[in-house]
């Protein structure tokens, strides 16, 4: 079987679903503006297993496994083509071997550097500017990417194959950047496509790639306002079940003005009580249920809607602060 044609100094892109669909949403659009058009599909039913079934009238359907898409494009510049991969899904075993499988793939077509976007949650309110983050295998790319208006991210943990890509990339020295978008902790499960534009933004530009944004940007100002409306419905049903309101900061601070999101805070095995301040004190069925709250929200973090409203009502949200934010202080 011939080898596919090789691509011009090309850049492989990865995203994979989660926080927000920061990272298939910013992939995605970027197929869609640059039609490119699919040429591979990666085979690897043994490392997926079925969730669930579809059932219509009774009758359940077959079982069908995420696809896992390869999308090229030829840069009529002929400076550099693009190799975009769009994962449905993380496969649910051997997620390190899936990461060289794809990469075998991406270097017979040439590829000189591997690319994931991914999303990182913190105290931005959905009005304020999203900020990029990145993290590389290399220091070049660093100092490349902080010219194009990324922020690095200093210390953290990225989850998923958004960063395990990169691992398995420096394995065989292909130079490998993450992208990650920011949004608000307390939306993290909502689309975002605000993020993906900052995303879109920083790769562009550092791509030399110009693409049509003008989808993107209304698609984020139309979440933005509902995020707003959000927020504000739930400081107002935080307010009359007689709690502190559900607040943020009115607008991410600018980088050194507070603790960079993605960072690991020390884990604390209950309330911190260390400051000097006086905490209310709970009874320990309170603190057992608290306790709960916080294993539920850990597992689904939209679960932490109600659990922040639960620490604001009983006044001891403070002393949970670093424990709460450190249920989206992980890049993913």
């Amino acid at each position: 079987m011939a080898q596919p044609d090789q691509l011009r100094d090309p850049w492989l892109i990865a995203a994979w679903p989660g926080m927000g669909n920061v990272a298939v949403g910013a992939a995605a659009y970027l197929v869609s503006k640059l039609n490119a058009p699919l040429v591979q599909e990666l085979t690897a039913r043994e490392l997926f297993d079925l969730p669930h079934i579809e059932v219509n009238k009774g009758l359940a359907k077959p079982g069908r496994v995420p696809r896992n898409m390869f999308f090229e494009w030829r840069d009529p510049t002929t400076k550099r083509d693009l190799l975009i991969f769009i994962g449905e899904a993380q496969p649910s075993l051997a997620g390190y071997s899936f990461c060289h499988k794809l990469l075998d793939y991406a270097q017979q077509r040439g590829v000189t550097r591997v690319m994931t976007f991914a999303a990182m949650a913190s105290q931005l309110h959905p009005a304020g500017q999203p900020r990029v983050f990145a993290v590389a295998t290399a220091a070049s790319l660093l100092a490349q990417v902080k010219q194009h208006n990324a922020h690095v991210l200093e210390e953290g943990q990225i989850s998923g194959l958004n960063g395990v890509l990169l691992a398995a990339g420096a394995e065989r020295d292909l130079p490998g950047l993450c992208l990650l978008g920011e949004l608000p902790f307390f939306a993290a499960a909502v689309p975002n496509p605000k993020a993906s534009l900052a995303v879109l933004d920083v790769f562009t530009d550092m791509a030399g790639i110009e693409i049509d944004l003008t989808d993107l940007k209304q698609q984020a100002l139309a979440v933005e306002k509902a995020l707003v409306q959000l927020l504000e419905k739930m400081q107002e049903a935080a307010h009359q079940e007689g709690g502190e309101s559900f607040t943020i900061p009115e607008f991410a601070q600018a980088e050194g003005e507070e603790p960079e999101p993605g960072t690991d805070a020390p884990k604390h095995a209950g309330p911190t009580t260390g400051d000097g301040k006086k905490h209310p004190q709970l009874n320990p069925a309170t603190k057992r249920r608290i306790e709960q709250m916080f294993e539920s929200a850990h597992e689904d973090r939209s679960k932490a809607f109600q659990l922040k409203q639960e620490l604001d009502r009983l006044k001891v949200f403070e002393q949970y602060e670093d424990r709460f934010l450190d249920l989206f202080k992980k890049g993913e």
